[in-house]
């Protein structure tokens, strides 16, 4: 490996507002959202964590670059990068034809599928009869959203949350009868206290998601520079590391 890079993060969830060039061209600016645990979450100590930003890390030494964190609200992530406040967005974004023709993406570092999550004690399950008349939560902007508009819009009521976590909270809180999410996402959540009382139902209803960096369109010489420190370290183990601090399966 080689040596530790300097990193400098935001302090806070909200979006930094940050113009102007990279300071140096051997700097990074990685925009997160910074409340997508476990891949991108404000630790207690008031920085950044998660899986993406540990691969975040592990892509900038491989290509040996600072990497320079910026955080910014999910709706406003894509914004954020054609207005040039970072060079690349980390942030566990999947792959969709909408958001193609706005930036360019590297290949997947990391696969992902959606599934439904409801109480224990509930007969839910991911079926139009299962789920009519019931209300389900989803983060705003998301595949999750878009699969249950496209799948699900006439039969059940959507609310649309600012971030994962609170779709969690009304959950937990009785609001709504199930949320759509990341299979990853809630995993991390029903394998805690918070999540203890809930569980996935059925399988998952997509399973061709895939996760990937997003770059400014036309930016091939960075594309082409991430993928090929992608596949650096899934050679040389430094992906297995981190994938195994977070879940005891590959989600490559």
């Amino acid at each position: 490996m080689k040596t530790a890079m300097k990193m400098m993060f935001a302090g806070a969830v909200a979006a930094l507002t940050i113009s102007g060039p990279a300071a140096a061209e051997d700097t990074l600016r990685i925009g997160t959202e910074g409340a997508y645990p476990p891949f991108n979450q404000i630790g207690p100590d008031g920085e950044l964590e998660g899986f993406d930003i540990d691969i975040a890390n592990a892509l900038c030494e491989e290509m040996d670059r600072n990497c320079e964190f910026v955080t910014q609200d999910w709706d406003g992530i894509i914004p954020g990068l054609l207005a040039d406040k970072y060079d690349a967005i980390i942030a566990s974004m999947s792959i969709t034809p909408e958001r193609d023709k706005a930036v360019d993406f590297t290949k997947r570092y990391y696969s992902n599928k959606l599934r439904f999550a409801a109480k224990k004690s509930s007969d839910i399950k991911p079926t139009k009869k299962s789920l009519e008349g019931k209300t389900i939560g989803a983060q705003r902007a998301t595949i999750s959203a878009q699969w249950l508009e496209e799948n699900m819009g006439d039969i059940v009521e959507i609310k649309r949350y600012d971030t994962q976590e609170n779709a969690f909270l009304e959950l937990d809180s009785g609001r709504i009868d199930a949320v759509l999410a990341d299979m990853l996402v809630a995993y991390e959540w029903l394998d805690s206290d918070a999540g203890s009382d809930y569980e996935f139902k059925g399988k998952a209803v997509y399973s061709g998601d895939k996760i990937a960096i997003a770059v400014k369109e036309g930016n091939n010489e960075l594309r082409k520079e991430f993928n090929k420190a992608i596949k650096a370290i899934r050679k040389d183990g430094t992906y297995q590391e981190i994938n195994e601090k977070y879940f005891p399966f590959d989600i490559y």
